[in-house]
């Protein structure tokens, strides 16, 4: 169940998604990457249990809660929320899910084992939307070098 290249670029390809632990702290990886995708052209759907607004764009409070034509989603959340986060995605019908580093754990991957979603994690959802810079355009050249980008 490893990520390719080709199931990456089909995720990708979907300018639209939700974003489950967008943060509005501007310090942390979950508010960076909601600003970045938007800045690359993404229409995102942050979602932050206690969070209204986010940069003046509305909130959602829960994946459930989600407009019903959302079908793409990655997970930035804390490690222990991401096992729930995937529970509600699944009974949503959403299927195609991006587990960020750090989120994953071996119980959520786990769970989606047996699920017809195409799933990704284990890669920075930031070395893959174009145009990458700067560290992650780095991060990107040295896992090139090395061979573990996914094939």
């Amino acid at each position: 169940m490893k990520a390719s290249r080709k199931s990456i670029e089909a995720f990708l390809e979907n300018r639209k998604l939700a974003i489950a632990g967008v943060s509005r702290d501007k310090k942390k990886f979950g508010y960076t990457v909601f600003s970045e995708l938007r800045k690359k052209g993404y229409e995102v759907y942050p979602v932050n249990p206690e969070a209204d607004l986010i940069d003046g764009q509305a909130c959602f409070h829960s994946v459930s809660a989600l407009p019903v034509e959302v079908k793409y989603l990655l997970v930035v959340t804390p490690a222990k929320n991401t096992l729930e986060v995937l529970k509600e995605a699944i009974a949503k019908g959403i299927d195609n899910i991006w587990i960020q580093q750090m989120s994953d754990t071996k119980e959520a991957v786990e769970y989606l084992k047996d699920k017809n979603v195409n799933l990704i994690y284990k890669q920075c959802i930031l070395m893959w939307t174009e145009p990458v810079t700067g560290f992650h355009k780095f991060h990107r050249s040295i896992k090139r070098f090395f061979g573990a980008l996914p094939k």
